[in-house]
């Protein structure tokens, strides 16, 4: 059972109003922390590297940087998996630049655990696509992180996951609404199985496409509630910003 019933109910609207602030909910008995945006009014941006080239690393230096145009961040987590150097692993656009190609092939690691996915931000819309699906319909993405497994392929959990697994994190992900609209990110407040954590964007989200972004590095940046999380420097970062700095 959940949690937070009417945070729940106004999740699953199509959304028309302006997107929710940062809400915890109780999915199975995992706390999680659920953000929610709206692709057509919010700005949904990946940040890496700072003006002179400088890894940023945290939601602080990404803060300070956007605080010089007069914007904020409103909330936002870690963006995909990245290599020692905080370079990402797979494919990578931030404002239209590419930086990393798509890796379409298995490989180690859960971000070789086929089917993996790509998180595609464009105008008015921003979808999460398994990756041969990405490859195939070569959307234009302004801000684009691939990462995976995919949670949940057009509405079924990811073929490897296992209800009985005994393997926790904790984890966050993102998922997308089939008209690209609705955008919800979610991290685990408490180590979680992949099958759980798939559950919940599929059964308690009710979003058809969602992609798993990392796990126990996972961290969140919550301006209204004053949360940010410590823990090692980060590669990409995923944020939704205000024009309030």
């Amino acid at each position: 059972m959940w949690k937070n019933e009417t945070f729940l109910a106004a999740l699953l609207l199509t959304a028309t109003s302006p997107a929710l602030a940062c809400e915890d909910m109780t999915f199975e008995e995992v706390p999680f922390t659920i953000c929610e945006a709206d692709a057509q009014t919010d700005s949904i941006r990946l940040f890496l590297r700072d003006e002179d080239g400088a890894v940023h690393g945290s939601f602080g230096s990404v803060d300070a940087e956007l605080a010089g145009d007069g914007l904020a961040l409103r909330f936002a987590m870690n963006g995909g998996m990245y290599h020692d150097d905080r370079a990402p692993v797979g494919h990578y656009v931030e404002d239209g630049v590419e930086v990393m190609r798509v890796i379409p092939n298995a490989g180690p690691g859960n971000f070789g655990m086929l089917p993996n996915g790509v998180f595609c931000m464009r105008d008015n819309r921003a979808d999460v696509f398994e990756t041969m699906a990405f490859v195939a319909a070569a959307p234009e993405c302004r801000y684009a992180t691939q990462s995976g497994p995919m949670l949940v392929i057009d509405g079924e959990l990811h073929p490897r996951f296992l209800p009985d697994s005994t393997s926790t994190f904790v984890r966050n992900g993102v998922g997308s609404s089939a008209d690209g609209r609705r955008v919800v990110f979610a991290i685990s407040n408490a180590p979680v199985t992949f099958h759980t954590f798939a559950r919940l964007f599929r059964d308690a989200l009710g979003v058809p496409n969602a992609l798993f972004l990392d796990g126990n590095v996972s961290r969140l940046y919550d301006a209204e509630a004053g949360r940010s999380d410590f823990g090692r420097t980060m590669g990409p970062i995923l944020g939704v910003v205000d024009p309030n700095g």
